[in-house]
């Protein structure tokens, strides 16, 4: 099954300090949307990556197809809510995968 890499760009450099309470809570859907997809096996990692030129959010997912991959972001809250936030999509060439149950940190 493929693998791939999702870079969860905000909708602007300063998010990740100063989001209002409505996207705070639309944060809290997006991980639990996460969750679900680490519940179900699509999910391996997921979190956010302190970029000296912004915070932005890194997932690693698999999928069958780069189409199943679009349908699973498409349907991230932060997506349909249309905040501002897109995703990157990478396709892996290929991937070691270390321990199957990672534990949330």
């Amino acid at each position: 099954m493929p693998y791939f890499l999702c870079r969860l760009n905000p909708p602007r450099p300063s998010f990740a300090s100063d989001m209002t309470e409505a996207e705070a809570a639309l944060m809290a859907r997006h991980a639990g949307h996460l969750r679900d997809c680490a519940a179900k096996g699509t999910l391996l990692i997921a979190g956010p990556v302190a970029d000296p030129a912004g915070p932005w959010g890194l997932g690693v997912f698999r999928a069958d197809s780069e189409a199943q991959m679009r349908v699973l972001t498409g349907t991230d809250p932060v997506i349909r809510a249309d905040a501002g936030f897109s995703y990157d999509i990478y396709p892996m060439l290929s991937a070691i995968v270390g321990r199957p149950n990672l534990q949330e940190t």
